[in-house]
């Protein structure tokens, strides 16, 4: 029998999750995101070492590629047991290119590894001694280079999720955990319900350029950091036209790819923006902590 599940989670770690499961929904929910205490600290420290386009060389100015390395986690050689076609691979860098076409970032594909390993395909999670043990053994490239691992997330403290990921300064102090983990069948062409046109790497990639939910601090404070994302008070589900669940001026951005709406509901696209405020703070990131400069 499919199964329907909200897995909230209330972590306190740098991982940001999207959740929920691997076939049907009722719908997303933030499973974990900083807290204002994180955030504050994350904030303080980009505006201490934040780097200016200025700084950098017209080398390395030009060089707003980004290698993407796949590590396909299965607990067979299916793609039902989450072995990814390489055509989904390359379907899955055609969406991260067409998401971020305004950023002045390039996705390449830089290597596959294909690792038949069930526990870490069911059971691999944020903080989990196992997703530690699969990241040592397989990452690859520098601050520059996005990891993403795929895995079933059946057990364990990942069960349920979409994805998580880590944020550009927390880089430094960890290297090997740095990266996107998400649901294998999340990809184009995938196996679940609502949310397999690609749009969940495009999300977890969000946060490890440094964007934060929109509906990071609800309707108060700094929120996400970003001036034209209007208030959001909690994650949106679905594709709900006209919600608007803060009192400042404008509706929630149910159609950005940082909040929790459907990849594509009813043959119509629902995640499908980034605001100019939100690429010129991951423009900003990813010059100070990952050395690239779009």
């Amino acid at each position: 029998m499919l199964r329907t599940l909200v897995t909230l989670l209330l972590l306190s770690s740098a991982y940001v999750i999207a959740t929920p499961v691997n076939s049907t929904f009722i719908g997303r929910a933030c499973a974990s995101h900083p807290s204002d205490e994180k955030v504050l600290e994350y904030e303080a420290h980009f505006a201490a070492h934040k780097v200016e386009k200025e700084s950098f060389s017209t080398d390395a100015a030009a060089a707003a590629t980004v290698s993407v390395y796949f590590h396909v986690i299965s607990k067979d050689t299916t793609t039902a047991g989450g072995n990814v076609p390489d055509s989904q691979l390359a379907a899955q860098i055609t969406t991260l290119n067409q998401d971020y076409s305004g950023s002045g970032l390039t996705f390449t594909l830089a290597g596959t590894t294909r690792t038949v390993n069930s526990q870490w395909f069911n059971q691999v999670g944020p903080d989990s001694s196992l997703q530690t043990t699969m990241k040592k053994q397989l990452r690859q490239g520098g601050a520059n280079a996005l990891n993403v691992y795929t895995v079933g997330f059946v057990s364990g403290s990942g069960a349920g999720l979409l994805g998580y990921s880590t944020f550009p300064s927390d880089y430094s102090s960890n290297p090997t955990d740095d990266g996107v983990v998400m649901l294998f069948s999340s990809v184009p062409g995938g196996s679940t319900t609502n949310y397999n046109e690609g749009k969940t790497l495009t999300h977890e990639a969000g946060h490890w350029v440094g964007l934060y939910h929109t509906f990071q601090g609800g309707c108060s404070g700094s929120g996400d950091s970003v001036s034209d994302t209007p208030a959001e008070e909690s994650p949106a589900s679905g594709c709900p036209t006209g919600r608007d669940t803060c009192s400042s001026a404008g509706v929630d951005p149910i159609h950005n790819y940082m909040d929790y709406s459907y990849d594509r509901p009813f043959n119509r696209s629902c995640m499908n923006q980034f605001t100019a405020g939100q690429i010129s703070r991951l423009q900003s990131q990813i010059r100070t902590y990952r050395s690239i400069s779009a």
